[in-house]
């Protein structure tokens, strides 16, 4: 396994972390994810540790909170062999206040996650969104208060615009405030807009990517192809976890995984490996999320590292994924002199 800094920060993390958004199961989303119990939650765990997988993820909402706490059983007496990454801030109860980034929330929200992950310290805290109505001063206080207290140790956001990161590191680091080194963003094959704003200002901020659904939320696992049905035993099967993940239409998606299927031939990979490997071929990718109903699964997603394509066969990828970028990016674009892409 493969370390990297994350982001500007002096942690190394593995180029492969475990998301544990299958573990539980216990509403109509996560089911869709998977329904691991304390006893296959333990064995991935213990397939991922020899492996040198040694991050998991998971959030305070996965599963109304049963994902932590099944980490936190299948993580018991190893706790100093990982590092736990979760996230809050989207609606936790059905009070006023449980929900968003105030520090009323936040502070509940961490006492909480600690207690189900049966430990005393996270790792990386990150917000799971951006709140709009908290302001970003009382937000980052509050985390900046959470990590001297020790009870973070490195604080993160995820699906942030650029002016949300931009304008919360730049409060950071006016008022010496803790600065967030990380930034959990959807990019995959079948979805690259994190490249036209998001990842310049990761370079230039030093943010480092902790990439979520990189098979572009279950359509690159190698199942789904022109012409036939869906899988049964995919997410996309459940209405809700549509609605909620990132669309991607259909003629897009089989031209893409065409063009992965020619480069899988001539690899002898898997199509799932051959997306986890583009990604972490990608500038700004400090770590990609990989998750695993099943430990065969998970040995699966292993494979995507060891390895690497040739820049022939990224500039094929990148060629059949690419689309055509919104404003301004795509006016910039026709600047490169002076507004160079950074792939």
């Amino acid at each position: 396994m493969d370390y990297r800094q994350l982001g500007g920060s002096g942690l190394k993390v593995p180029v492969l972390t475990l998301g544990t958004g299958t573990f539980g199961g216990n509403n109509e989303l996560f089911r869709a994810f998977g329904t691991s119990d304390v006893a296959e939650a333990t064995r991935i765990v213990d397939v991922a540790l020899e492996a040198g997988l040694t991050m998991f993820d998971s959030a305070d909402i996965y599963s109304n909170g049963n994902s932590e706490s099944i980490l936190g059983e299948a993580i018991k007496g190893r706790r100093d062999q990982v590092l736990i990454s979760t996230k809050a801030t989207f609606r936790f109860g059905e009070g006023p206040n449980d929900v968003g980034s105030s520090r009323h929330h936040l502070l509940r929200a961490v006492e909480g996650s600690l207690k189900r992950l049966g430990t005393d310290y996270i790792d990386l805290f990150e917000l799971h969104g951006f709140d709009a109505l908290t302001p970003v001063e009382e937000t980052l206080r509050t985390l900046d208060d959470l990590v001297r207290a020790g009870k973070i140790r490195y604080i993160g956001a995820s699906n942030f615009s650029g002016w949300h990161l931009m304008k919360s590191l730049a409060h950071s680091d006016k008022h010496g405030l803790s600065r967030y080194v990380a930034h959990q963003a959807y990019y995959s094959l079948v979805g690259r807009s994190y490249e036209w704003e998001l990842m310049p200002l990761a370079l230039d901020q030093k943010v480092g990517a902790m990439v979520w659904s990189p098979l572009g939320w279950a359509r690159l696992t190698g199942k789904f192809r022109r012409g036939q049905p869906l899988p049964k035993d995919t997410r996309l099967q459940s209405q809700l976890a549509i609605d909620v993940g990132p669309p991607v239409e259909e003629e897009y998606l089989y031209k893409v995984v065409d063009v992965i299927d020619e480069v899988a031939a001539e690899t002898g990979k898997t199509v799932p490996q051959i997306a986890i490997n583009w990604l972490l071929q990608r500038p700004s990718v400090s770590s990609v999320i990989i998750g695993a109903r099943t430990e065969e699964q998970l040995r699966q997603n292993l494979g995507a590292i060891g390895w690497n394509l040739t820049k022939e066969q990224v500039a094929k990828l990148d060629a059949a994924s690419a689309t055509t970028k919104a404003y301004p990016y795509f006016h910039q674009a026709g600047f490169g002199e002076r507004n160079p892409s950074p792939v």
